[in-house]
């Protein structure tokens, strides 16, 4: 399991280990946050095509589906 500190996401890079539509590396480029300030959500922006994805921030704690970084 990666270890996250939400405080600390935004900006953070991210591989995939599964790709899809040539897009493997990934950029935190936003937080959605509730009305408790809690981040419930990031925004991930993939380098190569910039499109963005928005997804539940705990998914990146999944290295069957994420590495912290770019490799």
């Amino acid at each position: 399991m990666n270890q996250i500190n939400p405080k600390k996401l935004l900006l953070s890079k991210w591989t995939s280990t599964s790709p899809q539509k040539k897009e493997k590396h990934f950029l935190v480029t936003g937080l959605i946050r509730d009305d408790q300030e809690i981040i419930t959500q990031c925004v991930i922006e993939a380098v190569l095509t910039h499109t963005q994805y928005t997804i539940p921030w705990q998914d990146l704690k999944s290295p069957d589906h994420w590495k912290q970084g770019w490799q």
